[in-house]
């Protein structure tokens, strides 16, 4: 084969790859959370973000879904991570739902608000669009405690105006059939809740993009 006519084929080759892989990054969706969204106890595929695809798949069949979260994830911890990860999926979306176990071990808030600040910051300099997802512990923990936790991802959200879902566990937290034994983790059909609960604010994520 002549030269030229390989090199021409060489070139061809290397620009199907980077449109491919260029096509694969601007549609990735990161879920950066913990056992939340981990499926915890519970198989991969009954966990709220593996049953997310199925929903997806029709309208938004390029978005691709890859789940960083780690249960026992604390903000520090994924703050951590972050940066690789963002190397790693270039994401053009990114959930963060992050900071429940920092409040379940008495963590300083500010510190927790600081982790997540970073990310928020991070997400947005590579170009990722971010949808916060807030969370509620135990009144146990006192009032102030808990009011302090809760809002303070409405601060973060209002301050770097990133997309904002206040509870994911809205319908399931408080209702015993749908909870694990633990108070803490839903079921499989705690998760379905929990899916129906998130998907709005993504549906909104992907279609604000679209109109772009």
């Amino acid at each position: 084969m002549p030269f030229k006519i390989r090199l021409l084929l060489s070139s061809i080759v290397v620009m199907l790859t980077l449109n491919i892989n260029a096509a694969h990054a601007a549609s990735t969706l990161l879920i950066m959370g913990d056992s939340l969204s981990a499926a915890h106890n519970l198989r991969q595929q009954e966990g709220w973000v593996s049953l997310l695809k199925k929903p997806l798949a029709h309208s938004y069949p390029n978005v691709v879904i890859e789940n960083a979260s780690v249960s026992g994830e604390t903000s520090q911890g994924g703050l951590s991570r972050f940066p690789a990860l963002l190397k790693q999926y270039a994401p053009k979306w990114v959930v963060i739902e992050l900071g429940a176990n920092d409040a379940l071990r008495g963590y300083p808030l500010d510190q927790t608000t600081l982790n997540l600040g970073k990310m928020i910051e991070q997400a947005q300099l590579a170009n990722s669009t971010v949808l916060l997802i807030g969370n509620r512990i135990p009144q146990n923990y006192g009032k102030r405690y808990t009011d302090m936790f809760f809002g303070l991802y409405k601060t973060l959200a209002d301050q770097y105006d990133v997309n904002y879902m206040p509870f994911m566990l809205k319908n399931v937290a408080l209702n015993k059939t749908l909870m694990q034994q633990d108070g803490l983790h839903p079921t499989a059909e705690g998760q379905k809740v929990v899916l129906k609960n998130v998907l709005p604010y993504l549906i909104q994520l992907l279609d604000k993009e679209k109109k772009q």
